[in-house]
């Protein structure tokens, strides 16, 4: 990188991907944490960078890390270094040889009953000769882990609230601005109304996936809403698996429970839309950057097109939704 530095033939993508993770965070904690590696493992691989490239990349002191001349000069050769490795990855992630059929892809819907099953039914219309294979295991930040280590190929959900060094990874497709709701207990007092003015839950604790490390996007979203509302996001409660599960736990810690209007029937429960705004959830489809298949095409015409045709991406005149988001959507 300086005048008489020699670049070494051959450099481990894993160094970059951790030089590239700290440069978009600038704190060693947090690029660990994208990357689901130990900190000091991130660290240990940055140094050997620097050892290799013969360069300083970082200024580090108690209070801040910066990048260097150096570091901002090797920057957009690593991304690109990364982007072209994620494609050749892509390009061999089917099934067989030459002239195979594609391998099956895997999608997450998050939940049944939402507007990604009828994406992903679309799409089998579409390409009925791909698999196109779905689960149901809510929460973008999990999906987004799973993604990057090559057990999922696509799933839905708000984007912007993903780290961005999840995001510099991965790619989106805007779908749906979807208005959300309020599942509330048997017997609430809000449960009367037809729909629920966002003013009328101060004072309430409303669950929104807090403790729950796979949807940290919908808390995150939750606390958006909520603040200066005067309504709290609930303490974490059990993760309910089932209906049943749901009910039960529904029933006895009874705080209402932030959802989407879309949100499938749940007993001992009853949806309610929220209005005065009307929040919005930004929904997308996301999938690992350079991810080839037909399944995908597929699945980002579905989207498009259903989108078009049912005006998803149209925000209603009262509509709420994060600056961040609506620039990410747009």
């Amino acid at each position: 990188m300086t005048a008489g530095s020699r670049i070494p033939r051959d450099l481990e993508p894993r160094l970059l991907r951790a030089f590239v993770a700290v440069s978009e965070e600038l704190h060693f904690t947090r690029a660990a944490a994208a990357l689901y590696v130990a900190q000091q493992a991130l660290s240990r691989d940055v140094r050997r960078l620097e050892r290799e490239l013969g360069a300083e990349l970082f200024v580090r002191t108690t209070r801040q890390v910066t990048l260097t001349a150096e570091g901002e000069r090797l920057l957009p050769y690593a991304r690109r270094v990364l982007e072209a490795q994620d494609d050749l990855a892509a390009a061999f992630a089917r099934a067989g040889g030459r002239g195979s059929a594609a391998r099956p892809l895997l999608v997450d819907l998050n939940s049944q009953g939402l507007i990604s099953g009828r994406i992903l039914e679309r799409a089998r219309e579409l390409a009925p000769e791909c698999e196109l294979m779905a689960r149901y295991e809510s929460g973008l930040t999990g999906a987004a882990a799973e993604m990057l280590a090559g057990r999922l190929d696509v799933s839905f959900g708000r984007y912007a609230g993903l780290e961005p060094a999840l995001r510099s990874r991965l790619a989106q497709q805007p779908v749906r601005y979807e208005p959300m709701a309020v599942l509330l207990p048997l017997g609430h007092p809000l449960a009367e109304l037809d729909a629920v003015p966002l003013g009328a839950l101060a004072g309430e604790s409303v669950y929104a996936g807090a403790g729950n490390p796979r949807t940290l996007e919908w808390t995150d979203l939750a606390h958006r809403l909520f603040e200066g509302r005067g309504i709290e996001v609930a303490a974490p409660a059990p993760l309910a698996v089932g209906p049943e599960e749901f009910g039960r736990i529904m029933a006895k810690h009874r705080n209402p429970v932030l959802a989407a209007v879309d949100f499938p029937a749940m007993p001992e429960s009853v949806l309610r839309p929220l209005i005065d705004p009307v929040p919005l959830s930004p929904v997308s489809l996301v999938w690992r950057k350079g991810l080839v298949h037909p399944g995908l095409d597929a699945l980002r015409a579905a989207a498009a097109g259903l989108a078009a045709a049912e005006g998803w991406l149209r925000r209603p005149q009262d509509g709420w939704v994060p600056a961040m988001d609506a620039l990410i959507m747009t």
